[in-house]
């Protein structure tokens, strides 16, 4: 069974290349039919993807594992294909062909690296500087009571707000589109990571500091050689939640009155009745900040090698 679960992405693959080129286009068909390059490009993979499973027991193990998924997912592909770009059922204005769809990553790739740069400055600072604030404000009510005296009743109040709803006020106090929407993004990573790092550093046992204190530790070195490593977990599930935070900022604010950008440019070609790019913006999207949470979650299972697999992406 396992070994035509190997197989399964290619015969779909092959099957749906065979139908692209055999059934006539309807009027829905893209110009240059990049579904079929997609096809074969596809089709090449999973039939050197089988023929290595063959030979490597690790890698049969993976592709039988994600045959069905990888399947599934061609399969569903070509089913939208045949109902847009070959028989014409959807609308042609809302559902454009997986060719077109396709076609705008290639067609329109300067235009949406440019917007991924421009988002990626914005995301970068705002969630540097909103972790950054976090991590201190939260330092700060873990260990001192006055701080937290006057702290926690604010974090309390403002955290919970969603900080869109900040917008029409930030967009008089910035002076540029930029500052108030990284303000916005750092206002969205702040909370969870104040919250979750406090709890943390309050949820340490009194022994580990008692033990520091017994052999010569400083105030200093309590607090980032004792309390923030032991909070480390606790501090990840705040960056983590506020990064997810971070990423619907972030969409929110380019979609008002931003030049660029990744949430501007979806906008955009939604106002102009481009659904194809829509789609196209949206895949990227979803690539983008995936990839982003992996790479988080691979730092996190670096410096957290005890904890790791315990929170899963």
């Amino acid at each position: 069974m396992k070994k035509f679960k190997v197989w399964l992405p290619f015969i779909a693959s092959a099957a749906a290349l065979a139908a692209d080129i055999l059934l006539p286009d309807g009027k829905n068909s893209a110009k240059v039919n990049y579904y079929t390059y997609f096809c074969a490009a596809i089709a090449v993979f999973t039939l050197i993807t089988a023929v290595m499973s063959v030979f490597n027991d690790k890698i049969r193990e993976s592709t039988s594992y994600k045959g069905l998924f990888r399947t599934g997912v061609i399969l569903l592909i070509a089913v939208i294909d045949l109902l847009t770009a070959k028989f014409d059922v959807l609308p042609m204005i809302y559902f454009p062909s997986p060719s077109k769809v396709i076609g705008v990553l290639f067609e329109d790739y300067e235009l949406i690296g440019k917007c991924l740069l421009y988002s990626a400055r914005l995301l970068l600072i705002g969630f540097f500087g909103g972790a950054l604030v976090g991590l201190a404000a939260g330092i700060a009510i873990g260990f001192n009571k006055h701080a937290a005296y006057w702290l926690n009743p604010l974090v309390r109040f403002l955290g919970p707000i969603p900080s869109t709803a900040w917008i029409p006020l930030v967009l008089v106090v910035f002076p540029d589109t930029v500052s108030a929407s990284s303000f916005l993004i750092a206002l969205a990573v702040w909370f969870p990571t104040t919250l979750m790092t406090s709890s943390g550093i309050q949820n340490i046992a009194n022994s580990f500091f008692e033990v520091s204190e017994t052999l010569g530790a400083g105030t200093f070195c309590k607090i980032f050689k004792v309390g923030v490593p032991a909070a480390m977990p606790s501090i990840f599930i705040g960056i983590f939640n506020g990064t997810c935070s971070a990423f619907i900022t972030l969409m929110t604010a380019e979609m008002i009155g931003a030049r660029y950008g990744i949430g501007w440019y979806v906008n955009w070609q939604k106002e102009m009745m481009c659904y194809a790019n829509v789609y196209a913006g949206l895949i990227v999207i979803a690539l983008t900040f995936s990839i982003l949470i992996t790479l988080l979650f691979r730092v996190k299972d670096k410096l957290l090698v005890w904890q790791k697999g315990v929170i899963k992406w």
